[in-house]
């Protein structure tokens, strides 16, 4: 079963004292590119979350994202009233009728910020928080990636169509070249010997024979649905099986040289460009 690269995943941690809301979103890359936004107190764990996105995610443009919403009384950020009480004292002497309060409250170092300590217990239920994130992200790229199988197989079955018609065509298009040929021969009105016509005729026609092609292209075709049935999810194989359906579908163009032919090959074509252009988003 393939998945998406793309996903989106959210849970929300209720502390005592904060509410910590985790947001995991993947767009589709080459590679895994993990980008995480922490504030300074779990900055620490900032390695060790990566290696979980890294496990879980394998592939994908990664963004994850905490926000604190503080809902209790407790503040890091306290008063310090050493240096509030100097400011007042050195203004009064200034001026009296004055807002010195305010003045005062305004000035540099009044607050000072308590630097806040990990709980490890915390830590404990924001993993598990950030997990639970994970989870929905692959249950989105899953669901996602049902989707695209629904497309892929309908494109796969086009293909199918249009290789038989490829087959049915073949037939006709060689009587056609042959005749053409041999209408080429008479219109020059010089005697020839047969003989040498057909062996030069047969080698000519081998040159235009797609046999393989078709054999190989019937071949890759039903390999992508078998790696499509699967159940890992590698985009990337499924790349190259692209790749080499486009090069048996070129390889019939190129030695077609029947005006019907071609035109069925450009319609596998789109069809092919379509498959290829949804790969870039399967993990």
């Amino acid at each position: 079963m393939i998945q998406s690269m793309t996903g989106y995943g959210k849970s929300i941690v209720q502390l005592d004292t904060k509410k910590i809301s985790l947001e995991v979103k993947s767009l589709n890359s080459k590679n895994l590119d993990i980008n995480t936004r922490f504030p300074g107190v779990y900055k620490e764990k900032e390695i060790e979350v990566r290696k979980l996105i890294a496990s879980n995610l394998v592939r994908g443009k990664v963004d994850m994202s905490f926000y604190i919403e503080s809902t209790g009384l407790e503040t890091s950020a306290k008063i310090n009233k050493e240096v509030v009480s100097n400011y007042i004292s050195q203004l009064e002497q200034i001026h009296k009728e004055a807002d010195i309060l305010s003045i005062a409250m305004r000035l540099p170092d009044v607050l000072k910020t308590e630097r806040e300590e990990l709980d490890p217990t915390e830590w404990t239920v924001i993993q598990e928080g950030i997990q639970e994130a994970i989870d929905h992200l692959k249950e989105y790229r899953l669901s996602e990636g049902q989707e695209l199988e629904k497309d892929f197989k309908k494109r796969i079955t086009i293909l199918q169509q249009k290789l038989e018609e490829v087959i049915s065509l073949d037939t006709e298009r060689l009587d056609q070249v042959r005749e053409r040929l041999k209408k080429s021969i008479n219109e020059l009105e010089q005697n020839i010997d047969e003989n040498r016509f057909e062996q030069e005729l047969i080698y000519y026609l081998e040159k235009l024979d797609i046999t393989e092609e078709k054999v190989r292209l019937t071949n890759h075709l039903s390999y992508f649905i078998q790696e499509l049935n699967g159940n890992i999810s590698n985009g990337k194989k499924l790349g190259f099986i692209s790749q080499e359906i486009g090069r048996e579908i070129n390889t019939i163009g190129s030695k077609a040289n029947f005006a019907p032919m071609q035109k069925v090959v450009v319609e596998m074509k789109d069809e092919l460009e379509k498959i290829k252009e949804q790969l870039l988003n399967v993990l």
